[in-house]
């Protein structure tokens, strides 16, 4: 019962670290129809940069808690430059073209990042902690769970995640931009037609999407070594979490986080050999059986 319950808890955890990072990649695609390979690129920006603002904070002899803060800036201000940048410079001159078009654009997007970021980081390792080792990881304690122990940062993912799937749904169903956006999502030339300013949905859209990235990225970071090359990995996961949930679905990012989330920690903890090719399995069932996902709706077909 102790090994099962560790399975679930970890699950859980893990479940709400993908659920951060894909959400944004989902949101994009079920509005923009662009598979966004940059995004692991972007949760790569969100981590590095988490790591300089935390290392300036922390330099700067200020209270450690306010590392905390640190985390969300850094996220906000990658999301807020990377993301419009990135639409109105590159993306905008795309629609209308072919999907995969998008998705080499975007690919090579993605390449051009992680060669910047080596640019401004370098290659080296970098870690989220002060100059006495106090990291925002290790400032919430621990919680205990019958005999298991976890940090308490994985409450904080756990919260984030719950916290972004409900505003989310909230903005979506029950504001103005957010049926505004639907209609958009439901009929792009339409919505356009009836005055709808499309081009503005995207750029918000996209910025929005961005920032989810670098938020997962941020809260990343003081959990693991910073190192280049980790959005590539990132990306891998979040593909096979909308993909599992159904592209552009919001609860189907949720359902396939929880879905890979708990396949992952089973095989850990039961069978580690098997930890990848589980997720890729599971994913490459629900192909077969769902070929567009679990929360996959109705395609309106037009004459």
């Amino acid at each position: 019962m102790a090994q099962l319950l560790a399975v679930v808890i970890d699950g859980l955890i893990y479940s709400s670290w993908l659920f951060i990072i894909a959400v944004g990649l989902t949101l994009i695609y079920g509005v923009m129809k662009i598979l966004n390979i940059a995004h692991g690129s972007l949760y790569a920006l969100g981590a590095f940069a988490a790591v300089s603002f935390t290392s300036a904070w922390f330099n700067a002899g200020l209270p450690a808690a306010g590392s905390f803060g640190m985390l969300a800036l850094a996220a906000i201000v990658v999301g807020l430059i990377a993301g419009p940048v990135i639409e109105r410079g590159l993306l905008q001159f795309q629609y209308g073209k072919d999907e995969v078009v998008l998705v080499l654009v975007t690919y090579a997007l993605f390449l051009i990042l992680e060669d910047l970021i080596k640019f401004i980081w370098g290659v080296d390792p970098l870690f989220v902690q002060g100059p006495m080792g106090e990291t925002p990881y290790s400032m919430l304690g621990t919680i205990s769970v019958g005999e298991l122990t976890y940090p308490g940062y994985n409450l904080l993912l756990v919260a984030v995640a719950i916290a972004t799937g409900l505003v989310l749904a909230w903005a979506l169903s029950s504001t103005r931009s957010g049926k505004l956006l639907k209609a958009v999502i439901h009929d792009r030339e339409m919505s356009a037609a009836l005055g709808i300013n499309v081009g503005m949905t995207y750029f918000v859209t996209f910025t929005v999407g961005a920032t989810l990235a670098a938020i997962g990225g941020a809260l990343t970071a003081p959990t693991v070594s910073v190192i280049t090359g980790m959005g590539a990995e990132v990306i891998v996961l979040a593909f096979a979490v909308v993909v599992i949930g159904g592209l552009g679905s919001l609860g189907g990012a949720a359902l396939g986080a929880v879905i890979v989330g708990l396949v992952r920690a089973a095989a850990v903890h039961y069978y580690p050999e098997a930890e990848l090719f589980s997720i890729y399995f599971v994913m490459a069932l629900v192909l077969i059986l769902r070929p567009k996902g679990l929360f996959s709706g109705a395609e309106v077909r037009k004459i």
